[in-house]
């Protein structure tokens, strides 16, 4: 007889909360642990259509590294939708004015979109310093 696969149900997922602190750690690859986290791949129960992650609660997202040029090379960039509407921001402006959202647009960008996605996203939650008002959940500090 063969084995079942085994799926998950989003009422037999047990949640726990992680903190990582991302002073002097590279961006790219704080972004793919913590996107794998936030999906549940770390964990055997993972189901790709249920949300089987944990919480994650990034502190010190003003102090990461980056490799090579990319302070001054990479670029983010939004539209308007009117004619010449395009803007551009060097990673150097953007750490400078929103450290949060560098590493918030690296993790989201590497979680699908959709409803699944969206209530993956709201496990995350970035800080710029290194307090947090999350210490009731008891969060589990990992080194990456």
């Amino acid at each position: 007889m063969a084995q079942k696969t085994y799926m998950a149900k989003a009422g037999d997922v047990q949640r726990k909360c992680y903190l990582i602190d991302a002073k002097d750690k590279i961006l790219g690859r704080i972004a793919t642990k913590v996107a794998s986290c936030l999906r549940g791949k770390n964990k055997s129960i993972y189901t790709p259509h249920v949300d089987t992650g944990d919480q994650v609660i990034i502190i010190n997202a003003d102090k990461i590294k980056v490799t090579g040029r990319k302070l001054q090379r990479k670029e983010y960039q939004k539209y308007s939708g009117y004619h010449s509407g395009r803007k551009t921001v060097t990673l150097e402006k953007m750490l400078k004015n929103a450290p949060t959202q560098v590493l918030r647009l690296a993790i989201t960008r590497m979680i699908p979109r959709g409803p699944l996605g969206y209530s993956v996203r709201r496990k995350l939650k970035i800080y710029a310093g290194d307090q947090h008002p999350h210490q009731a959940q008891k969060p589990v500090a990992i080194e990456i």
